[in-house]
């Protein structure tokens, strides 16, 4: 598993991790922006009417309606990403991470009017009576290029399983294990049944559950993190100061937290930010297809989702965790064998009675190294002495989760462990659980940050049921992306088989290791974007005589 995660990290390092992904995800949505007037504020007043139905517009072909549509593709991006994400966005790339994530999301709204659009124009009629679009139809259709459709497409299904599946399950079972102690697989099998007794449905069903859950959750997830800003008003303009001083430096370390640098701010900010609200991935166009709007209308309409999902959802996530603090401090957690690692010679954390580090060199050494840096600090090859449980040897430090662990114990099939551990380059060659204190991040990271102060064990409990809304709706809805990009290739006969498999990574991914779950979607998301992101730009001259031929509402 480790090997694999290693090739996950190079591939990300050279798609999402690298300087071109970021400018093409973000140039696309500036040049559509500029090319097409500012839709997302020119149009978007006519989008609350066209959603709300005081202004209305249909055609004859249509499965769902255009709210439907909306609260479908609103269902897909309103996930792990808002709660999990915006959580990893932080401990990865610091506070400075989220303004790249709004930066995404603000030309995110530009990219999400021009892919729905076009996604809608040339949606077709399958034999079943089923309505399909999205972009692998505008690329066939538009460009001529069947090839690079049935490729999208094929991307796409990976994607499905890859992104809207694996991290889904894996948090909802992270979190409901650490909040209820279910066990990850009872939650795999469980949530597995009920969510092929929706897809089965197809659309009709999927939107109808959509439709339902996301006020429900929204109303669930919003009541708790006002609590929690109330509790800590006084933090909440510090937080946005630390969002906005350091976009271009990058993150200083403070407590656990060992700092990042501008680029690793940018890179999970924009990850994140894609992550979330899904513009110009391609996804959201295959639930808007659907609609019975006119396609312009339809396109007006997503421009709401990227606002609410982004700069609406996570930035009530980035809050709650900045102002509780969370993100600096160490918890009691089970340490993932993938963030480990074992360093030769000691490092220390430690402050002064004033709050400055004893040892600044050392934080400067390891801000480094966290950063794939040039550094002193070289990876541990030998033996841990093992006493009890305890770590005896002086000459190592343990990080974990991008900090140096604490108060640590080791066990083997549930006992204290005795004896010599086997290190390679840092990593344990053998099976043991490792316990104690670091930092956590991910969904873990959102509960403790709605743990802290009145609500005490009943905010983590409250994230844990807001995760499962928000998350196996996701699910659901991807699903569907990938069943009609399965139709899309191999026809209807083949959708059932892909949602069968669907449900099989749906159920295995709720026992994966989570730092592997997320560098797949990393991987998925960047490879299925870059045909989308080209094929828009390629299209922007009748993308441009649509959008100006929509009346302001």
């Amino acid at each position: 598993m480790e090997k694999f995660n290693d090739f996950l990290v190079l591939l990300d390092a050279n798609l999402s991790g690298s300087w071109w992904f970021p400018a093409l995800l973000i140039g696309t949505g500036i040049f559509f922006t500029i090319y097409l007037g500012l839709p997302q504020f020119k149009y978007f007043k006519s989008a609350l009417k066209i959603v709300s139905g005081k202004t209305k517009s249909s055609d004859s072909e249509g499965e769902t309606t255009g709210f439907q549509a909306l609260t479908t593709a609103m269902s897909g991006a309103v996930g792990t990403g808002n709660i999990g994400g915006v959580a990893l966005a932080i401990w990865t790339g610091g506070p400075a991470a989220i303004f790249w994530m709004w930066i995404t999301a603000i030309f995110g709204m530009t990219t999400k009017f021009v892919e729905v659009t076009l996604g809608h124009k040339y949606r077709t009629k399958l034999s079943d009576g089923s309505i399909s679009g999205g972009p692998m139809y505008y690329i066939e259709q538009g460009l001529n290029m069947k090839w690079v459709a049935i490729l999208f497409a094929f991307l796409m299904m990976i994607t499905a399983i890859g992104s809207g599946n694996m991290p889904q399950i894996n948090n909802i079972a992270l979190v409901m294990n650490t909040e209820f102690s279910v066990p990850k697989l009872f939650t795999g099998l469980f949530l597995g049944a009920l969510l092929w007794i929706i897809i089965i449905g197809g659309i009709k069903r999927i939107a109808s559950v959509a439709s339902k859950i996301i006020p429900i959750m929204g109303l669930i997830y919003f009541g708790g993190a006002l609590i929690i800003l109330i509790e800590n008003y006084q933090n909440i303009i510090p937080s946005f100061h630390a969002i906005f001083a350091q976009v271009f430096t990058g993150s200083a370390a403070m407590g656990g937290f060992l700092g990042a640098s501008f680029a690793m701010s940018l890179k999970y900010g924009v990850a994140r930010g894609l992550y979330s609200n899904e513009a110009g991935q391609g996804s959201s166009p295959i639930a808007h297809a659907s609609s019975k709007n006119k396609s312009i209308d339809q396109g007006v309409v997503s421009i709401l989702e990227p606002f609410i999902d982004t700069i609406v959802v996570c930035s009530v996530t980035a809050l709650v965790i900045l102002s509780s603090g969370v993100w600096t401090q160490k918890f009691d957690t089970t340490f993932s064998q993938t963030d480990m690692v074992i360093l030769a010679d000691q490092y220390s954390d430690e402050k002064n009675i004033d709050g400055d580090y004893l040892y600044p060199d050392h934080i400067i050494e390891l801000n480094k190294y966290v950063q794939s840096i040039d550094s002193s600090v070289k990876n541990y090859t030998g033996k841990l002495n093992i006493q009890n449980g305890k770590l005896t040897n002086n000459n190592v430090t343990v990080l974990h989760s991008r900090s140096i662990a604490e108060d640590m114990s080791i066990t083997s099939n549930g006992s204290p462990y005795n004896g010599l551990l086997d290190v390679k380059d840092g990593k344990i060659t053998e099976s043991v659980t490792v316990e104690g204190k670091s930092l956590v991040s991910s969904a873990e990271l959102t509960a403790k940050a709605f743990s802290q102060g009145v609500m005490g064990e009943y905010g983590g409990k409250l994230v844990a049921i807001a995760l499962l809304l928000f998350a196996f709706s996701t699910a659901i809805t991807w699903c569907y992306y990938g069943d009609r990009s399965t139709a899309y290739i191999f026809g209807e006969r083949g959708v059932i088989w892909y949602r069968n498999f669907y449900v099989l990574c749906f159920i295995l991914a709720a026992v994966i290791d989570t730092t592997v779950v997320w560098n797949i979607a990393y991987v998925v998301v960047a490879l299925v974007s870059i045909p989308n992101l080209i094929a828009m730009f390629v299209l922007r001259k009748e993308m441009k005589l649509m959008s100006d031929d929509f009346k302001v509402k």
